[in-house]
């Protein structure tokens, strides 16, 4: 695996550097040797956050974790990622999606797990959607008190999401096709 390692509000000493690649290569037997991932440490108000990205084919694989202590920002970080891993690996199975273009070693994505957990959609939910703006449509995630609202956006007709963020800022996710 290839990481790449960023610092925001803080100086990555070669200790910090050496901790992050000790503790990601417990993630790589899950892993092909070229597999990147970006990693990005930050410091703010005393907290210490970690953001690690793995771009996968035709998505991504995000965990962040935030402590008081970056080595332990660490090591939670790699243990959700490595439960995420394993979620996935499950769908991987389950929809038959694997191929030789994958990301992920062929001994992981063989490999049994005995806590398996599956995926249950308990409830649905359909909605007529009204073209409206993004503006619009944060006013009415906040009116149902929701942390996302899906919407057809008025400017582009497109279906887009927001949602509320950790820090109380909104974003917003546009398809790319």
């Amino acid at each position: 695996m290839k990481i790449t390692i960023t610092g925001k509000n803080i100086e990555l000493t070669q200790g910090l550097k050496d901790a992050v690649e000790e503790r990601f290569k417990k993630l790589d037997k899950y892993f092909n040797k070229d597999t990147e991932a970006i990693v990005t440490l930050d410091v703010e108000k005393g907290r210490q956050k970690i953001e690690v990205t793995i771009p996968m084919k035709g998505s991504y694989l995000r965990a962040e974790e935030v402590t008081s202590d970056m080595y332990a920002s660490i090591e939670a970080v790699t243990n959700t990622l490595e439960a995420q891993l394993k979620k996935h690996r499950n769908k991987i199975i389950d929809r038959k999606q694997s191929d030789s273009r994958t990301i992920f070693a062929q001994d992981f994505i063989e490999e049994k797990d005995s806590d398996e957990e599956t995926i249950q959609i308990i409830r649905k939910k359909t909605f007529d959607m009204k073209p409206m703006y993004a503006e619009d449509a944060c006013l009415e995630m906040e009116m149902l008190g929701h942390d996302f609202f899906m919407f057809r956006n008025a400017d582009t007709d497109e279906i887009n999401v927001v949602y509320k963020r950790k820090n109380g800022a909104y974003g917003l996710i546009e398809p790319e096709f």
